[in-house]
């Protein structure tokens, strides 16, 4: 435990606890050990100061080297007080710089003086905003074996990081050559990292008791329904099944990719849940609508379910056992729900999130609270949070779609408009996403208004959106039913669906993420439909575009698009939503977090 007077030190330097101080690496290690003859590549002096000569371009001090035995000139072509008042006749100093010889005579170039303390070891030199000999002595008392071991880290991981603050001889070496014996420091780094982010989690989770503490497996619905549910629906329903039986309000995450089919799992939810409430949360009143029309469809008559949004506001909230809404829920006064259930969670903020939960919380529990995400993510980073919230992976689709994506570029155009021709002749509809929605002087590609004209002169039935069109949700009403082509910005990336959709053309690919090129890509062929994307570029030999061109499964995505963006994301830089490591990898080191997640468990 770190006194209080000292933690008001390492706090200066963002250090809170022996662990961060263990992460707080050197920078540079320096051999300032005395020995008997003049090492060239960190010469070390023990000096006695004599005479000075100030002269017109260069200060320069007679000296004599004790531990080499031989006089030497100090050299000083820039000099403030600070050098009259150090390097003073008759003054014993340790000093280190650049060797060289001037006539016969040995010198030694813009000198530096060698604190006492750093004299006589292999020094370990930090960049912090603390004085070198305390913080030298804060670390001597605060990073011991008792005090790492304490945390519950390894014995093997406590000795590797004790060695890289406090160097021997061997580790030195190791430290100069970066060989396979560094390695071992190196994965001390990484392992600490993680656990440190793992075990901040643990502490951060909040149990809440639960309202509700019973659910029903719903054999009978399932095996009512027209269709199979993959083996995936069906496992996260069991996740959710146990959560909504334990006295523990259940906080779990279900990812899955495109088209995976989660609104099912969402129906079997509420099935479980019934007849207690079940409240869902869509982003967007087109969603809202879809699920509503899904689980009127699904789900049994006997379940009252209501719709509620800014368009359609049910008043008598109290009658329904499975509520279906847009953010209107939160500023409604909401029944008492046993399980709430948010759609396409990244769409909502945190605090909106935690209101909606809060709304149908009361002294007796909290509410069973499921969010769905259509956005794949990585395995370990899915590990890296998995102390906070539970997760649920959906990975199958219901069908195999059938999707041909291609990168292509100006010579490829005339053949894509023919493509786009046949496309609509027979029935289908093409999506063209933008980057931008007006011109920029710095952008190599045609804005969404800039493009519009050319589409609009050439076919009929050319709907156009983007983010800030307040009647967005109207257009991709309208043109689900009556549209040929919609001209978009990202604004259709997440939820919609388009039966008829069969082409989408992404325009200036590689300035999208993987995961919303992937999203875009999982509007076409819905329904089974021949599928096609074409990835518009002025770069088409972009490896990341070709990788992603050849996957299909969002997970595997997720994993490229951390390899590409070299995974410095969640602790010391920024990531959307969190913080990066500086050590840990999470691209490469899954099985470094699988065992921080043993010793935590």
């Amino acid at each position: 435990m770190i006194a209080h007077e000292d933690l008001l030190t390492l706090k200066r330097a963002g250090i809170r606890d022996e662990l961060e101080l263990a992460l707080c690496v050197p920078a540079s290690y320096h051999d300032y050990r005395i020995k008997p003859y003049l090492d060239l590549k960190e010469p070390l002096l023990e000096i006695e100061v004599g005479s000075s000569q100030k002269l017109p371009k260069f200060l320069k001090i007679e000296a004599y080297a004790k531990n080499i035995d031989q006089k030497i000139e100090l050299i000083f072509f820039h000099t403030s007080a600070y050098h009259y008042q150090v390097f003073k006749e008759g003054a014993t100093l340790y000093v280190s710089g650049r060797v060289q010889k001037s006539f016969g005579n040995l010198q030694l170039i813009q000198p530096k003086k060698i604190a006492n303390y750093k004299v006589r070891r292999i020094f370990a030199e930090y960049k912090v905003a603390i004085r070198g000999d305390i913080f030298d002595g804060l670390k001597k008392k605060y990073l011991t074996k008792e005090a790492l071991g304490s945390f519950g880290l390894p014995e093997e991981v406590v000795e590797s990081l004790l060695q890289i603050h406090f160097p021997s001889e061997e580790f030195f070496r190791s430290y100069q050559k970066r060989g396979e014996f560094w390695g071992k420091y190196l994965k001390a780094l990484k392992f600490t990292e993680a656990f440190v982010y793992l075990r901040g989690l643990k502490h951060k989770r909040v149990h809440h008791k639960a309202l509700c503490q019973e659910a029903r497996w719903p054999q009978e619905w399932l095996d009512s329904l027209p269709f199979a549910p993959t083996s995936d629906q069906l496992q996260a329903m069991r996740d959710i099944y146990e959560d909504l039986r334990r006295p523990i309000a259940a906080r779990r995450v279900v990812v899955g990719d495109v088209g995976s089919g989660k609104s099912l799992v969402m129906f079997g939810t509420a099935m479980m849940n019934y007849p207690k409430r079940t409240i869902l949360m869509a982003p967007t009143t087109i969603l809202a609508d879809q699920l509503y029309s899904e689980a009127k469809r699904l789900l049994p008559e006997s379940m009252k379910i209501g719709l509620l949004s800014s368009e359609n506001g049910e008043e008598d909230l109290e009658a329904y056992d499975f509520l279906i809404g847009t953010h209107a829920l939160l500023y409604k006064k909401l029944p008492k729900a046993c399980v709430v259930m948010v759609d396409e969670q990244h769409r909502f903020g945190t605090e909106q999130r935690n209101r909606l939960k809060k709304l149908v919380e009361n002294e007796k529990g909290s509410p069973h609270f499921f969010q769905f995400s259509a956005t794949p993510i990585p395995r370990t980073k899915a590990m890296m949070q998995s102390a906070l919230v539970d997760f649920s992976f959906i990975k199958q689709t219901p069908f195999v779609k059938d999707i041909t994506t291609k990168v292509i570029g100006k010579k490829d155009f005339k053949e894509l408009l023919v493509h786009i021709t046949k496309e609509i002749k027979e029935g289908r509809q093409v999506l063209v996403v933008y980057p931008l929605v007006e011109r920029s002087e710095n952008f190599a590609y045609k804005s969404l208004e800039e493009a519009a004209s050319f589409w609009q002169e050439r076919f009929d039935g050319v709907f156009v959106t983007h983010g800030k069109d307040r009647e967005k949700e109207e257009i991709l009403r309208r043109f689900k039913e009556e549209g040929s082509i919609l001209l978009a910005t990202t604004v259709v990336e997440v939820g919609i669906s388009l039966p008829r959709l069969s082409t989408v053309v992404i325009v200036g690919a590689e300035h999208l993420g993987l995961a919303t090129l992937h999203q875009l890509r999982g509007r076409v062929s819905r329904t089974g439909l021949k599928g096609y994307c074409f990835l518009y570029t002025n770069d088409e030999n972009n490896q990341r575009l070709q990788e992603f061109a050849k996957i299909r499964s969002g997970f595997e995505i997720a994993e490229l698009d951390l390899k590409y963006r070299k995974s410095g994301d969640i602790l010391s830089g920024k990531e959307q939503s969190g913080k990066s490591f500086r050590w840990l990898s999470l691209a490469e080191d899954r099985e470094i977090i699988e065992e921080v997640q043993k010793v935590l468990q």
